[in-house]
């Protein structure tokens, strides 16, 4: 075996190395089969076939993607050809002057290319995809939340293509959320949630411009380098059909016929085939992988003329929810393709990390370089500056929210990816008089509910550079521990880290955009502290213990329930021409608001009947 043809071949493979399990028991759709797969995987299951969801006839999988290992597995003919032909277009110089150290990316080249064939009277013996037709009610209507707005798809692969320039190499494969029933939706109606900085949403402002509907095809399955390529940040001219072929080891088949306005995926398993139309209509809400509800909200809809799929069709799902989930997975994975592009991507950075404990988006982390000013007697942060705005111009990461940046010259083995240590570097080093840069009503991640407009809040660079200037406490004791009166409402105090501090908040109450007294007559009252340098990050929270009883915890709570430019406090603040300055500690505002998202909350029923399930006897036992 050297590719995937099919998803089938890829699951007689992992079935074969003990890597799946059949479930013939019978599932729900309806919540049960999300909070299977959440526990499945974290306890590193196998993937799970399950054959007989109700309401369908279809196969369900589940957990395919659920351990680095099984992903490493599935693509372990491809991965060193798919690794060195990322080095070597993160490095092309490289490979000029040492062609030989490049040899095993040739073999990768041919798959880059989509094979494009045309179907004939029997389309479906070119594209098994189109073998048999179903109606929408007919795929299986997964729900994974209790205050979801309906079922949707979770693994969509949504195919698009430039009306200014069709064809497949301007295509897009994006994996945007697709509602299959509920709110208004007609019969043959699918809402389309495509968040803000997508391939699509540019491929939908053409249709629009020049008066036309745009064709879309949403897939599902197929081999499974389509899914990956479908969530990856590619490089310029890297296409996501190019990258499954490379992936999967085969070039992405195609196949066009006359009856549909796109080439269709003929390996895939699923295809709905339709127009968005003009209008929007509500869509949602949803759990999503922030841990939170998106709210509902008016979003495209899709007109759907046709639902195919093969005859031996198998539906692929995932969960979402708080972090970590399946798709934290695909981001380890990602990050380590994609890692050695990022000084070719960003210059002057050597690393990013986008922090899945803390919803990835709201927190980015980089190392980048310092060398504007090498005469200056202290290092400061220059260039780091200028990658902190290149980060926030361009791909993905321009969608951050809190942007912490280190010079890679203050600390050679520090990564980006060592999250305490990254943290610990930055809080000695922070000048907070200096390295807090806001940007104010700013594009937000559409699944932020913190900022001051749906796609929109603020943001903060935060880059440091230079010497250690503080010792960072690690327990509340010596100067630390004189804590002053604190006012009314607030505490307990915890110590979440080195240099980190949570303290329990009164309730918020108070409108979008206002910043709290409070918290203010706090910042006052803490300047009198003469432990506050020793734990220059200060999170006000609504459950201390929580908080501070680990460091994912940390991050989740102060990253994703706040807006830098309204929720960030210091002691001492002031602002000078513009700058927004302030002494240790610096304070941040993450107490849930009226206006936030709630978070997200299994139902307690469904709980113990998947525990049921799992106990020994059950068809689940040792599985979960």
């Amino acid at each position: 075996m050297t590719g995937w043809r099919t998803l089938r071949e890829c699951l007689t493979d992992l079935e074969a190395h003990g890597q799946l399990v059949r479930v013939d028991a019978p599932v729900d759709p309806y919540l049960e089969l999300a909070a299977i797969q959440r526990r499945a995987f974290r306890a590193k299951a196998p993937a799970l076939l399950f054959t007989r969801v109700k309401g369908t006839s279809f196969p369900v999988l589940t957990n395919l993607f659920g351990t680095r290992e099984r992903l490493c597995h599935i693509f372990r003919h491809s991965l060193p050809t798919a690794r060195a032909l990322l080095q070597a277009a993160a490095d092309p110089a490289a490979a000029l002057r040492r062609p030989w150290s490049f040899f095993a990316a040739l073999p990768g080249l041919p798959r880059l290319l989509p094979r494009v064939k045309r179907a004939g009277p029997q389309p479906a013996r070119t594209a098994p995809v189109l073998e048999c037709r179903c109606a929408l009610g007919d795929l299986p209507q997964i729900t994974a939340w209790p205050g979801d707005g309906g079922p949707f798809i979770t693994l969509p692969l949504v195919y698009s293509e430039d009306p200014d320039t069709p064809g497949p190499q301007a295509a897009n494969l994006g994996m945007y959320r697709v509602q299959l029933a509920g709110n208004d939706y007609a019969p043959n109606e699918v809402g389309l949630h495509y968040q803000i900085h997508r391939g699509l949403g540019v491929h939908h402002a053409h249709a629009l411009a020049r008066g036309l509907a745009l064709p879309v095809h949403v897939y599902v399955g197929g081999p499974p380098g389509l899914t990956v390529a479908a969530v990856m940040p590619l490089p310029e001219g890297l296409s996501e059909l190019r990258f499954a072929g490379l992936l999967d080891g085969r070039r992405c088949a195609l196949a066009r016929t006359p009856e549909l306005p796109l080439p269709v995926l003929a390996q895939a398993d699923f295809c709905l085939s339709g127009h968005i139309l003009p209008g929007l209509k509500p869509e949602g809400p949803f759990g999503d992988h922030v841990g939170y509800y998106s709210l509902t909200h008016d979003f495209p809809v899709l007109q759907v003329e046709a639902v195919f799929h093969r005859k031996d069709a198998v539906w692929p799902c995932t969960a979402v929810g708080r972090p970590p989930q399946e798709d934290t997975v695909f981001g380890d994975f990602i990050h380590e393709l994609t890692g050695p592009l990022v000084p070719r991507v960003f210059h002057g950075v050597r690393e990013v990390h986008a922090v899945d404990a803390a919803g990835v988006h709201p927190l980015l982390l980089a190392l980048g370089s310092e060398r504007y000013t090498p005469y200056e007697a202290a290092r400061r942060p220059r260039e780091l500056l200028t990658a902190a705005l290149h980060l926030l111009g361009t791909t993905q990461t321009a969608l951050a929210k809190y942007v912490l940046l280190a010079a890679h010259e203050d600390a050679p083995g520090l990564s980006a990816r060592d999250v305490p240590a990254f943290l610990r570097h930055i809080l000695e080093r922070t000048d907070f008089a200096r390295d807090l840069h806001f940007l104010t009503r700013s594009t937000g991640d559409t699944l932020d509910y913190t900022g001051t407009d749906l796609h929109e809040g603020s943001k903060l660079i935060w880059a440091a550079a230079g010497p250690a200037r503080r010792r960072l406490g690690t327990e509340l004791s010596g100067p630390a521990a004189d804590l002053p009166t604190l006012p009314q409402g607030f505490g307990p105090v915890r110590v979440a880290g080195p240099g980190l501090l949570v303290v329990g908040g009164p309730r918020h109450t108070l409108e979008r955009n206002r910043q709290d007294p409070r918290m203010e007559e706090l910042a006052r009252a803490l300047a009198a502290w003469p432990g506050r340098e020793a734990f220059p990050l200060l999170t006000v929270a609504d459950d201390a213990d929580f908080c501070a009883a680990d460091l994912d915890n940390f991050l989740w709570v102060t990253f994703t329930r706040s807006d830098p430019a309204a929720d960030v406090y210091g002691v001492r603040a002031a602002t000078r021409a513009k700058h927004w300055s302030c002494e240790a500690p610096l304070l941040v505002d993450a107490r849930q608001k009226p206006f936030h998202a709630p978070p997200l909350e299994e139902d307690p029923a469904v709980v113990r009947k998947v525990e049921a399930l799992a106990a020994p006897g059950g068809p689940l036992h040792n599985l979960l």
